[in-house]
């Protein structure tokens, strides 16, 4: 969480090329393959988020979340929640 708008920006425009961490970029990585297709998701993905310091509860965690936020997105999407073109 961060009140840095700059980042917020930086953020939203391309994670990429935002500045943070690379155990942060990494994790951003698993996050948007998780959220493209998480049958892409392997072991060698868990093993990268290994390799920059995340444990298996921290991959578990992130896992969990990150499927939480695209399930609830879905549904909200579906329901028209927080839609102007829905009637």
């Amino acid at each position: 969480m961060t009140l840095d708008d700059d980042l917020i920006v930086a953020l939203r425009r391309d994670y990429k090329t935002a500045p943070i961490t690379d155990p942060e970029r990494v994790m951003l990585d698993y996050v948007v393959k998780l959220t493209k297709d998480a049958t892409q998701v392997s072991r060698h993905d868990h093993e990268v988020l290994h390799g920059v310091g995340y444990d298996d509860k921290a991959i578990l965690q992130i896992t969990l979340i990150a499927s939480w936020f695209n399930y609830i997105n879905r549904v909200a999407d579906a329901l028209g929640i927080g839609r102007d073109d829905y009637d």
